[in-house]
């Protein structure tokens, strides 16, 4: 069936999390949300896609994937489907608002909410859920997907090729570990800054008894604080637990190192976002001095904020980064995650995505799957970012059991939300806001 889009509706959802302290951190404390976009088809279901924001700004962010629209509206999913990277290239590098990027920022993030929706309707129209849609694509149309300009000096099509081709090796065999044990998971629901430290240590006991073995804590406030935190989740989870830090860039890069040479006391697995987002090379130099504080066992992770894969690039030819943290709608979708992905699995850092927000786990469980499927294809060092807040407003939420995902079954992109909650939560008229 020839299935085209026929028109763009864009939803600015807000879920009034700030108030609880929840996604707290030592920069941001907002209120989860998402421009929610729908792409109407001519009898074929309807893609869902969206892109996450922390409140105020939402409907800036809305008002750009209107700008967009007309390179969506009209166009045939088969036509799309024929020429990825043209269709991808036409919002990304639109001749007038690419001026407000380039590939960066809002106008980017409006295009990732528009190309995830079109990537939830084709997985929508082949009835599988997205990390089975494109783990059984063929090597010839994943590479046709990546926009390779500007990447070549670090991945070229042979190379991606070579990569995915070898990814068909023991797929079966990686996809039962999967169905019988789930994909590995750290939560992060047990560290946001703005709980008090008895709310710590009760969220940590209770997430271990759940079978967790990977926690995430929120650092970057006095370092004092910070310290006594981490030693209290520490004492709660013991020694051989991983406990992940994440400073969510409020650290110079020399604030950084100081801070870590203190809180390597309670052996971090990695700290996250240790400087600002583009500073490619503070990031090496503290991937350097982390290393050596601790022999190695800490690592600097980033991503949820590098704006494209040129960023990506640079932090991985630069040795600046231990695990790459994608972002689902950071960057300008599925097309440009994939190159993500492709870059690190040559360059040997291991990929766990960034999620929680609004729809954030939704998304990344299929990014993570179809990685260990087709392109990393190992589970070492991997893991998958949970929290536990606002799955319940999706029609296909995120299952967990024992620390782990669950594999998605319903077809598409796990990005459908519930009509009542789009009600509910719409922004300002929705009765949450009056």
């Amino acid at each position: 069936m020839s299935v085209t889009i026929t028109d763009v509706h864009v939803h600015d959802v807000r879920f009034p999390t700030a108030a609880s302290g929840d996604g707290s951190d030592a920069i941001n404390r907002g209120d989860y949300s998402a421009t929610y976009v729908e792409l109407a088809t001519d009898g074929g279901p309807t893609g869902a896609g969206f892109t996450f924001t922390n409140g105020r700004g939402n409907e800036i962010t809305c008002a750009a994937v209107r700008a967009l629209a007309h390179h969506v509206r009209g166009r045939s999913v088969a036509e799309i489907a024929a020429e990825p990277v043209a269709f991808w290239r036409s919002l990304t590098a639109d001749v007038q608002l690419r001026w407000l990027g380039p590939e960066k920022g809002v106008i980017h993030m409006a295009a990732g909410a528009l190309v995830n929706a079109v990537w939830d309707l084709r997985a929508k129209l082949a009835g599988k859920p997205m990390w089975r849609f494109l783990a059984e694509l063929p090597t010839d149309d994943l590479v046709a997907t990546v926009d390779f300009h500007h990447i070549t000096d670090a991945l070229t099509p042979d190379e991606a090729a070579a990569i995915l081709d070898k990814g068909r090796d023991g797929l079966a065999d990686r996809l039962a570990t999967l169905e019988r044990d789930g994909f590995p998971s750290y939560t992060t629901s047990v560290g946001w800054l703005g709980y008090p430290d008895d709310k710590v240590r009760a969220l940590t006991r209770a997430a271990y008894a759940d079978g967790w073995r990977a926690m995430k804590m929120k650092v970057g406030g006095p370092l004092d604080d910070d310290l006594r935190r981490a030693r209290a989740i520490r004492a709660e989870i013991g020694p051989d637990a991983l406990l992940m830090m994440d400073a969510n860039q409020v650290w110079d890069v020399d604030q950084a190192i100081t801070a870590m040479t203190a809180l390597a006391e309670v052996d971090p697995y990695w700290i996250e976002e240790p400087t600002h987002a583009d500073d490619v090379l503070g990031h090496a130099r503290i991937a350097r001095a982390v290393t050596e504080l601790t022999g190695g066992r800490c690592r600097v992770a980033t991503g949820e904020v590098a704006a494209n894969r040129v960023i990506f690039k640079q932090l991985l030819q630069a040795g600046a980064i231990g695990v790459m943290q994608v972002d689902a709608c950071r960057v300008g979708g599925v097309d440009e995650v994939l190159a993500e992905l492709l870059m690190a699995a040559k360059f040997g850092v291991p990929v766990c995505p960034h999620a929680g927000g609004v729809g954030l786990c939704e998304y990344v469980q299929h990014l993570a799957i179809f990685d260990y499927l087709r392109v990393g294809a190992s589970l070492d060092g991997r893991m998958v970012e949970y929290v536990d807040h606002l799955h319940e407003h999706f029609v296909d939420p995120v299952r967990t059991r024992g620390g782990r995902y669950l594999l998605p079954t319903a077809p598409g992109y796990s990005s459908t939300m519930r009509p009542a909650s789009i009600a509910e939560f719409r922004f300002p008229d929705g009765p949450a806001w009056r």
